[in-house]
């Protein structure tokens, strides 16, 4: 009787250990943190973004939480301590986080108010008989306007396209130098308030978007006596280390965006177009080559005025480096 008692015993205990238990759940999903810089409210943000974000979620199969950041600064952090995992970066923030945060472009924007790429454009009223050679005689007779130090169009482009290549420095120049907004910077020139400014092509495309009587008579009033080489757009970076998989559905999802002419495809182009932006294009942290020259023709001029010799060596060496770089990128691969 007891041997028959072990015998069920061991029957039901090996029935027990056969069936099949309960399927884990499966692990819950890292959720992809998208950052952007914006100074306006969380309302607006989700406005503007919120539909773009909900078709990278369906398109990735991802949860997709926005990260919203006040300053280049805090998003450039956000990716160091691997808080966002990707994010739309102006070139200079990207330069950081590339050199600072791990980061890597993978993609850049285009825009639809200048589809072919931005330029650096000099502007002055028309009809005032100032010409380009005029603005380079550097006899401190015109007045100039500029855009903030680190302003690509408004500043660096000119710096580094125009100015230094004839060893000249804006602050030595001019009258005075005057720094404002691109529309700021226009709306003076077109008055007669200033002789020239630095400015964006793209600037002046939107404020002829805009169509009113003041930005018709602004744009009337201005001639371009000067551009730029084509500026890169703004990149959007993602993190080195972020999961193979997830940069595949990433890129999948980024570089089919708004193509096409199928009515997704049409209503795709709107949630672009109200963020001012065209479909994304494939980069890479090449992309980024114009900035570290514009930055290093900057340190150039400044380390000249400030009679450091030793900084003057340092950007000549960075700016020959990259000269190199530019010219690897224009010279045919060899056959193997």
């Amino acid at each position: 009787m007891i041997r028959r008692l072990l015998s069920l015993v061991g029957l039901l205990t090996l029935a027990a250990c056969s069936r099949p238990g309960p399927v884990p759940a499966p692990p819950p999903t890292r959720p992809i943190v998208f950052s952007i810089v914006s100074t306006e409210d969380r309302r607006a943000q989700m406005e503007a973004w919120g539909p773009f974000l909900r078709d990278m979620e369906r398109s990735t199969g991802l949860p997709v939480h926005p990260a919203f950041a006040r300053s280049d600064a805090a998003a450039i952090d956000s990716m160091r301590f691997r808080q966002s995992d990707l994010g739309w970066f102006s070139n200079n923030a990207g330069l950081k986080a590339v050199q600072q945060a791990n980061g890597e472009v993978f993609a850049q924007v285009s825009r639809a108010s200048a589809p072919g790429g931005d330029q650096s454009v000099i502007v002055v009223r028309r009809g005032g008989g100032i010409t380009l050679a005029q603005l380079l005689a550097c006899n401190r007779r015109l007045s100039f306007g500029t855009g903030g130090p680190k302003s690509t169009a408004g500043t660096l482009a000119p710096l580094t396209y125009l100015f230094a290549p004839r060893g000249l420095d804006p602050a030595r120049c001019f009258r005075t130098v005057r720094t404002a907004s691109a529309e700021g910077n226009l709306y003076a020139v077109g008055a007669g308030v200033l002789d020239a400014a630095a400015d964006s092509a793209e600037t002046m495309a939107l404020m002829a978007a805009h169509d009113t009587p003041f930005a018709r008579r602004t744009l009337s009033n201005l001639q371009v006596i000067w551009r730029s080489p084509t500026l890169p757009e703004d990149p959007v970076i993602w993190r080195k280390d972020l999961d193979p998989s997830v940069k595949a559905k990433l890129r999948s999802f980024f570089f089919s965006y708004g193509l096409g002419d199928t009515p997704e495809a049409a209503r795709q182009k709107r949630v672009l177009k109200r963020l001012g932006l065209g479909p994304f294009e494939p980069a890479d942290d090449s992309h980024l080559i114009p900035v570290r020259e514009m930055q290093a023709t900057e340190t150039l001029v400044a380390a000249r005025l400030a009679g450091d010799a030793a900084g003057v060596q340092r950007a000549q060496a960075e700016l020959a480096e990259i000269a190199k770089e530019k010219a690897a990128q224009t010279t045919p691969a060899q056959p193997a």
